[in-house]
């Protein structure tokens, strides 16, 4: 039989555990959208997961580039290829051990840009990227958003973890996000289809 002094160590314990929530019925899960394409709703699985193994409470946007690179080849070539990208991931991998240490527990929410859900355990951040990244392909005329309309929508914010990633590495995230703006204006119609410009 438990004391009321163990009920409420084990209480501490529990509420000290970082939970993702959980999917019922009511809940909107951000790969279920109908309006990511079928590699971007994989790509948020794969940060969700992530975030789940680094113990965090929420899915950020360090999570969300940490999984594009990794599984999103027209991502990858954004960064000029090879040594860019081979820097930018070894500074990712440093999270559970390194800088993303006081991140833990913590929500991301910058205020930059509008907060739209919570909902699926991603950070305000995180889920306005995601709506920016949905908005951006709608511009485009594509009923989907890519990988590459969600790194613009993380780029487009300069206080997301992903930004400081970024910067760790020594990549201009405002360097970067203008020349995204550029391919977008650049490339309508036809980058929905193509795969747009890889610079």
């Amino acid at each position: 039989m438990t004391g009321a002094g163990e009920a409420g160590e084990l209480d501490d314990v529990q509420s000290s555990v970082p939970r993702q929530p959980p999917f019922g019925q009511d809940a909107v899960r951000p790969d279920d959208d109908a309006r990511l394409s079928a590699e971007l709703a994989a790509v948020v699985a794969g940060a969700r997961r992530r975030a789940v193994r680094d113990g965090d409470r929420q899915t950020d946007t360090a999570h969300l580039l940490h999984t594009l690179l990794e599984s999103d080849p027209e991502v990858r070539a954004v960064f000029d290829g090879g040594p860019r990208i081979a820097r930018l991931l070894g500074y990712l991998v440093q999270r559970s051990i390194g800088y993303g240490l006081r991140w833990h527990g913590a929500v991301e929410d910058s205020g930059a840009l509008p907060v739209v859900t919570e909902a699926g355990g991603l950070s305000p951040t995180a889920s306005a990227a995601l709506e920016h990244a949905c908005e951006r392909a709608a511009r485009r005329g594509d009923g989907l958003a890519r990988g590459v309309d969600l790194l613009a929508g993380i780029v487009a914010d300069p206080r997301a973890r992903a930004v400081e990633v970024l910067t760790g590495a020594a990549i201009d995230a405002r360097e970067l996000a203008a020349r995204l703006d550029n391919d977008a204006k650049e490339c309508p119609g036809e980058c929905a289809t193509d795969g747009g410009p890889a610079r």
